[in-house]
């Protein structure tokens, strides 16, 4: 079937959907709606037999819902209506929720229904970027396939939305105001986090912390201290630790309003309004260790999947420790993203981005570095969310890669005008020849996590949530670390990387692409600080990226 998806961004769940429907061997034409004409326009050159629009920000132009079968798939139940969708139902502490594939009418979301998905929500708040990349896209996409299937039985009707059915039990809810956004820290510390990540990752709660105006995420409950509301308590990393109505909350990433600013850790902001907090509070922790028996965890959750110079930096101390004891299998263990490489925002804020994007990239060299060198123990990468660029090159150092259903790699840095580092000439040509390596890094295109496995990117893949993935994935580990020959695989490990290294040494990787990209960050060769800044500032595209371009009308991998 010709299937168009129209998309307002290609962001993860529209991977996710590009990915299933080519591995199903549908032709797929991917356009960004950046206005009715362009619609329209790519209407009449992919001439599809069906569109879907797994996230489409803007109303589909009349002509277009009249002349072709237009499905689209709502964040929300049956019978829910309106843009701000997720934001309303983490606010009002929703317990079920769910994804509605309807066909487009003249009034948004009120044409009839394709299909739909329910699931229930924690008790616990989710940030609305967790539930949107979770239990969204995985309804989402589900949806996808089952509407692909429906529009090729032609005796498929779909059903009228009908307030007057119980199981209708969504509703019209308005558009989010800023108003709605705003908190004050005197609430309880429930109703803060809650109305925080509600509006997680975008656009952010509105509050005043240290008499700046700020946009608030990323926040989690913190101890039961006393304390004037809004006042900060402590710090630990790169969060704080604010005072609330009846004890405290984490803030690890602000946004000030009274500049054009971005995204950064909150001590980062906040800088010398902070005054002489004190150091350290228990409760907010980017990386951990644990040992179980004979496997070693290092678990580490960055905000998005990317990692500042310290981040790295900090993120080695903790391998190092955790190679040093005496455990057979260390997993190195990716939180709700794995990673995504370089943190972009902390560059483009820097006072020199070329020097701190320099620092960026030699502090998560040392990462990968740690990760191949260990020859005295089994090394596991545990991918339970998605990865991209230098994320995905980082757990290609493991020995073994283990990656959860449903996730989308990006094993390229092309996009963001880059040559890439973290040894991936050598970690990724290992793993799948040189000449797929070259076709992954070249054609930029996204990987779902089957394809990941049967082109040897990564060794196995598990099902589940991401909590049942872990589960197998420690089980994994301490099989391996039981098994008989464990000795033997250790031996051959460390055989090989030595034979490697009298052949070339890894330090040579680094420098020569190190070398690539001196040119890259300081030259600017290839583009990188504009496609930096454009994606730091979440600038609005002017046509669909030329690498998605290409492939219009193709199929398969």
């Amino acid at each position: 079937m010709r299937i168009l998806l129209l998309v307002s961004a290609f962001n993860g769940l529209t991977q996710r959907a590009w990915i299933e429907l080519r591995e199903a061997g549908h032709e797929v034409t991917v356009e960004l709606a950046l206005s009715e004409e362009v619609m329209l326009e790519a209407v009449a050159l992919a001439k599809p037999d069906l569109v879907i629009c797994p996230f489409l920000k803007d109303r589909v132009p009349e002509r277009l819902w009249r002349e072709h079968r237009v499905i689209i798939i709502h964040p929300g139940p049956r019978g829910d209506r309106g843009p701000s969708s997720l934001d309303w139902a983490i606010l009002e502490g929703e317990r079920r929720w769910g994804v509605t594939a309807l066909q487009a009418v003249e009034e948004m979301d009120a044409g009839p229904i394709w299909g739909w998905r329910e699931f229930a929500l924690p008790a616990e708040p989710m940030r609305k970027s967790s539930l949107y990349n979770g239990l969204v896209s995985d309804a989402a996409v589900e949806l996808v396939v089952e509407v692909v299937q429906k529009a090729a039985d032609p005796s498929f009707v779909p059903v009228p939305l009908d307030y007057g059915r119980p199981e209708v039990w969504g509703r019209l809810r308005p558009a989010m105001v800023r108003a709605d956004r705003e908190f004050s820290w005197a609430e309880s510390s429930e109703r803060v986090v809650r109305r925080i990540r509600a509006a997680d990752g975008s656009p952010g709660a509105a509050a005043l912390l240290c008499g700046m105006p700020v946009r608030v995420f990323d926040a989690r409950m913190g101890p039961e201290l006393v304390g004037q509301p809004g006042s900060v308590a402590a710090r630990r990393g790169g969060a704080v630790l604010v005072h609330t109505g009846d004890g405290t909350v984490w803030v690890g990433q602000l946004r000030r309003e009274d500049r054009v600013g971005v995204k950064l850790p909150a001590v980062s902001v906040l800088r010398r309004r902070l005054g002489r907090a004190p150091g350290s509070q228990p409760g907010f922790s980017e990386i951990t260790y644990q040992r179980a028996g004979r496997v070693g965890v290092v678990s580490f959750d960055f905000y998005n999947g990317a990692m500042a110079t310290n981040q790295c930096r900090r993120l080695v101390e903790a391998l190092q420790y955790a190679v040093a004891q005496d455990t057979r299998v260390v997993v190195v263990r990716g939180g709700e993203v794995f990673s995504n490489g370089i943190h972009l925002n902390v560059i483009e804020s820097a006072r020199h981005p070329e020097m701190e994007a320099w620092m960026n990239i030699n502090a998560i060299n040392g990462v990968c570095k740690e990760i191949i060198g260990c020859t005295g123990q089994l090394v596991v990468a545990s991918m339970g969310g998605n990865a991209g660029a230098g994320g995905v090159m980082m757990a290609l150092g493991a020995d073994r890669v283990l990656v959860r259903e449903g996730r989308v790699l990006n094993p390229h840095y092309r996009t963001m005008g880059l040559f890439g580092s973290e040894y991936w000439t050598y970690v990724l040509p290992r793993r799948v020849g040189a000449e797929v390596a070259q076709s992954l890094t070249g054609e930029a295109l996204p990987l779902g996590a089957a394809s990941a496995v049967s082109l040897g990117l990564a060794d196995r893949l598990l099902k589940g949530s991401r909590e049942e993935f872990e589960q197998e994935v420690l089980e994994y580990a301490e099989r391996l670390a039981g098994r008989d020959d464990y000795e033997e695989l250790v031996r051959v490990k460390r055989e090989r990387r030595e034979e490697d290294e009298r052949r070339k040494p890894l330090e040579a990787y680094r420098i020569e692409e190190l070398a690539e990209m001196s040119r890259d960050m300081f030259d600017d060769r290839h583009g990188f600080a504009e496609a930096r800044r454009a994606f730091v500032g979440k600038a609005k595209a002017v046509a669909t990226p030329a690498h998605l371009a290409s492939h219009r009308g193709t199929s398969g991998l």
